[in-house]
């Protein structure tokens, strides 16, 4: 799914234009970006958590020339854990439950 098809599907369920629909899906995603951005997690309740992660520093290898070791800087990534409620749906595709 895209944005533009969340965008479709919200404006056809609500009877609002896709217009407005659009700018409100960005700017809340324009929020999300911020808080991280700014070195804050972001919760969004039965769905999950954005985190802020740092990454060590570590050694690699080029898979073209793997006799030569590389160093792989500290850095920071974000991280997505799925709240129990998204957990659970997405189980049941493969039966898990």
């Amino acid at each position: 799914m895209t944005k533009r098809d969340l965008v479709v599907r919200i404006a056809g369920e609500t009877g609002l234009i896709q217009s407005t629909v659009g700018g409100i899906v960005q700017k809340t995603l324009d929020y999300i970006a911020d808080e991280l951005a700014a070195g804050r997690n972001v919760e969004l309740r039965n769905f999950g958590v954005f985190e802020i992660r740092r990454r060590k520093s570590s050694k690699g290898r080029n898979p073209k020339v793997p006799q030569i070791m590389i160093d792989i800087p500290e850095r920071t990534v974000v991280k997505f854990r799925a709240g129990k409620e998204l957990k659970d749906r997405v189980s049941r595709l493969s039966g898990e439950r």
